[in-house]
């Protein structure tokens, strides 16, 4: 089943439906541009998506691959309970989850029937940002959409299902939180939103720290122009984010390898 190159899967297109390929094609794009936006951390971390036709399942990575080599196909479907309900034949690999993964993602699975993707990322921009005690300073036009962003203390390695309560608070009804002292972490009503989220917080915790490094006096913005421009960010002033951008995004993965739909 495997050769030196790359895990070679059969095809899950046939035996899933067609709401359940789409999500599975559109997430395995995302573990893409993940790793080509460079936010990725090998094997590690995990970004999820819900299956439209199906309340209690959603899909996410087999723990062993790279965000690189994800396709549709070798994504796993597991229930709210973390059981897997069908993955693909990995052959002696044999890959199953992450449990932190399942614990972060099953929880908001769970409790935001809104959210259809949630992402995860361990960047070194994202854990920098996330051991500031200030959290994120509104410097920039791009880190003022994240003026009320959320923030999760660190209780260690997410194995535990006592910190779901927490984490669901601090991340409320928003789409972005701060873990503490570990990483990112967005959620979207589709996948391309989510991407848009966590690419452009991304884009805040870089210009930020590069800001900061070179010691010079940061320049404040007026708090009346912060709360305006936050506002010009919020769903009923624009249209959805990933609207626009993820088909070009997905043409752009086509024009680069497009295995992530096998």
């Amino acid at each position: 089943m495997t050769n030196v190159a790359r895990v070679t899967l059969h095809s899950m297109k046939d035996k899933v439906s067609p709401a359940e390929w789409k999500a599975r094609v559109d997430l395995a794009a995302c573990y893409r541009l993940v790793a080509h936006y460079d936010m990725s951390d090998m094997m590690a971390n995990h970004i999820s998506a819900t299956v439209a036709d199906e309340e209690n399942a959603f899909l996410i990575n087999a723990y062993g691959m790279l965000y690189e080599e994800i396709t549709a196909s070798s994504l796993i479907k597991i229930d709210l309970d973390g059981n897997i309900l069908s993955k693909p034949d990995f052959g002696d690999l044999n890959y199953g989850i992450n449990k932190a993964g399942y614990v972060i993602h099953g929880a908001i699975h769970r409790a935001r029937h809104d959210v259809v993707c949630v992402i995860h990322t361990h960047t070194w921009a994202g854990m920098a940002l996330s051991a500031l005690e200030c959290g994120v300073l509104p410097i920039t036009q791009t880190s003022m959409r994240f003026l009320k962003i959320g923030y999760h203390d660190y209780q260690g390695v997410v194995l535990d299902k006592k910190e779901e309560a927490s984490l669901l608070r601090d991340l409320g009804d928003g789409e972005a939180l701060i873990l503490r002292n570990h990483g990112l972490l967005t959620v979207g009503k589709t996948i391309g939103e989510a991407f848009n989220w966590m690419h452009r917080l991304e884009l805040t915790a870089r210009s930020q720290l590069a800001a900061m490094a070179t010691g010079a006096k940061l320049r404040p913005v007026p708090e009346r122009v912060l709360q305006e421009t936050y506002m010009n960010y919020q769903p009923r002033t624009r249209r959805p984010y990933g609207v626009m951008e993820w088909p070009a995004l997905l043409r752009k993965l086509d024009r680069m390898d497009p295995s992530y739909k096998e």
